[in-house]
């Protein structure tokens, strides 16, 4: 319901992948019927460094009405408006690569113009996940995401 996506901890950017793919609503039921969902749609793939967790990645999915993934930092380096990685819509896949990135736990690092989903890779063991999340449960600002 807010649109925007923030650091789960401090990072620093290696990479961003621009994947095209299918806008397949993100809703449960459809996650539930459309095999490999998050794997089908649109993504915008953020690998970062932490010191903390190791390399982490943070998949921005596109969905149904989502006309646009932005990020903080896109704009800045290369002049796209407001951020914005699509469109335009190519088929192709992009990567731009980063050097001087840094972004600090609760930093807003982007935003979907409308809303969509984020999926969190972290190198196993770094990290126990909050136990009170459960699937289709909101996550609100500020609420720990880990216990270690």
């Amino acid at each position: 319901d807010y649109h925007r996506i923030h650091m789960p901890c401090d990072g620093k950017l290696k990479n961003m992948t621009y994947v095209p793919g299918d806008l397949f609503s993100v809703n449960p039921t459809t996650a539930a019927h459309v095999q490999s969902l998050f794997a089908r749609n649109e993504r915008v793939v953020c690998e970062f460094e932490s010191e903390q967790h190791g390399t982490f990645v943070m998949v921005l999915v596109g969905a149904t009405i989502v006309g646009s993934m932005a990020t903080v930092w896109h704009q800045e380096n290369t002049g796209a408006s407001n951020g914005i990685i699509n469109p335009p819509r190519s088929g192709q896949i992009r990567t731009w690569n980063y050097k001087n990135i840094s972004l600090k736990q609760a930093d807003e690092m982007g935003r979907f113009l409308l809303g969509s989903t984020v999926v969190m890779l972290f190198e196993k063991g770094t990290l126990q996940f909050n136990a009170n999340w459960q699937p289709a449960g909101k996550i609100k600002l500020g609420e720990m995401m880990s216990a270690k």
